[in-house]
């Protein structure tokens, strides 16, 4: 026997791909950017790119020091 599927139901799980896309999509687009931010810094000289460190929040910062440090072994 099939099971009855209500429009409610239908309905229900097209919101949750909907959203569940969406949370996807936007982890995927941070990466990215973070990436893409990333190779900048690699590019920049090491005064410009600790002055541009500087600026940012604390968390971050110490996020990015690390990304670079693990990926390109910059300081």
């Amino acid at each position: 026997m099939l099971a009855e599927i209500s429009l409610s139901a239908i309905i229900v799980w097209i919101v949750c791909l909907l959203l569940a896309g969406g949370v996807a999509w936007s982890r995927y687009e941070k990466k990215k950017t973070r990436d893409k931010f990333l190779r900048e810094l690699i590019a920049m000289d090491p005064v410009r790119r600790e002055k541009v460190l500087s600026r940012l929040r604390p968390d971050i910062q110490t996020d990015l020091r690390q990304q670079l440090m693990e990926r390109f072994r910059i300081s």
